[in-house]
């Protein structure tokens, strides 16, 4: 027994107060009796749903509901002064936005990104009628887990001590725990880069992985998980290397770019697609532009430099960097040009992906007008409406 304390205590210590997945017990409320007699319907039971909503935890939800049990109403049984019932009151999960829903099984039931999604977890019983004899149905029963995935535009990758931390507080208003041993932050921090025209740019400093982050060493997969739900990606590489402890090896800042590539291609090689920036950091400290100009040169010739390597810190596909940005987050050396390249890289990356749901709206618009079956004059008709709709996208981007 006072091992088992011990383990939660120290996994307390571990994650703080930081809580990314709760698991719920949901149950749809009971249908009510019909009437035979009379031929009267009772009324459906109520259903869950979860309903994304901000400024909403995972450890509030657990705080105030510490049996983490969700049940709807029952319906109205029919009666003569109402034939038909009333369905059974719904009962909603306000949960945050930015989490995927799942069965205990590992099926999605689905994700809320924005505010006001709802998803329906438990459905309501069927009230009785003629075709179940007037019995009512039960509500649907079930094991649910809400599992966190933060939404950020930017998310930091790095290896513990790389400065991420000092970077995010000099960019933003944000205050995370900074100091010089490895795993200063023990749970996701989000800070947000103001512009002068007010334009907000969410950034995630996350914990950092370490080698072998893919199967879960370290904090792996409860990092990982998160950076899946960036718009982006920033590498912070130390410009002096980095070295976990004195019995691991110490890695140059060429290699510690590699590895953090390949611990985000064995988890999933989909992650590699994401647009990232790559910034070199502490460049205050002595020899940093001599060590700049050796990674710049190995990251100019990135196929034949990892050749030098050994083979289990060399990836499958290397990462192309949008930017390579050399900064100090002490100084502020750099971070002006890197706010400036944080937002340009956004913007064209909104720019693409909205070129892109253009051209799939146009195509289903055409898809949905077989042209076989209208006459000429109608088809005629057709192109210039969809010349117009083209037209309205074009100076509406």
């Amino acid at each position: 027994m006072v091992h088992c304390r011990c383990r939660r205590y120290s996994r307390h210590l571990r994650y703080g107060n930081f809580v990314d997945n709760i698991r719920l017990y949901v149950r749809g409320g009971s249908g009510g009796m019909g009437l035979p007699r009379l031929g009267g319907l009772g009324g459906n039971g109520g259903d869950i749903w979860v309903v994304a909503k901000k400024d909403i935890t995972l450890k509030q939800i657990k705080d105030k509901h510490p049996n983490k049990r969700f049940t709807a109403g029952v319906g109205s049984n029919s009666s003569i002064h109402a034939l038909r019932g009333a369905k059974g009151e719904d009962s909603q999960v306000f949960a945050p936005v930015g989490i995927s829903v799942t069965t205990d099984d590992g099926r999605i039931l689905g994700e809320l990104n924005c505010e006001g999604d709802n998803l329906l977890v438990a459905k309501g019983g069927h009230g009785g009628s003629l075709h179940s004899g007037f019995l009512p149905s039960k509500g649907q029963t079930r094991q649910i887990r809400l599992d966190l995935k933060l939404i950020a535009d930017l998310g930091l990758v790095g290896f513990p001590n790389a400065g991420k931390s000092s970077l995010l507080t000099a960019l933003s208003h944000a205050k995370p725990r900074i100091a010089s041993y490895p795993f200063t932050t023990l749970r996701p921090e989000i800070g947000k880069v103001m512009y002068d025209d007010h334009k907000q740019v969410s950034v995630a400093d996350l914990p950092g992985l370490i080698e072998g982050a893919h199967i879960n060493k370290g904090m792996g997969h409860k990092f990982l998980k998160h950076v899946e739900r960036t718009k982006q990606l920033m590498f912070v590489v130390d410009i002096c290397g980095f070295q976990l402890a004195s019995n691991t090896p110490f890695r140059s800042a060429f290699e510690t770019v590699l590895l953090l590539n390949k611990e985000l291609e064995l988890y999933n090689e989909e992650l590699l697609g994401k647009p990232a920036i790559l910034v070199i950091n502490k460049m205050d400290l002595p020899e940093a532009q001599g060590r700049l100009r050796d990674l710049e040169t190995h990251l100019e010739n990135q196929e034949e430099s990892s050749h030098l390597f050994p083979e289990d810190v060399i990836p499958k596909s290397l990462m192309r960097f949008t930017h390579v940005v050399p900064v100090s987050a002490t100084t502020g050396l750099g971070l002006p040009l890197l706010k400036s390249l944080i937002r340009q890289s956004l913007e064209e990356q909104n720019i693409i992906e909205t070129d892109g749901q253009r051209s799939e709206r146009l195509l289903k618009l055409r898809r949905e007008i077989p042209t076989s079956s209208i006459p000429i004059s109608v088809c005629k008709c057709m192109v210039s409406l969809i010349k117009l709709h083209t037209d309205c996208y074009n100076l509406n981007p």
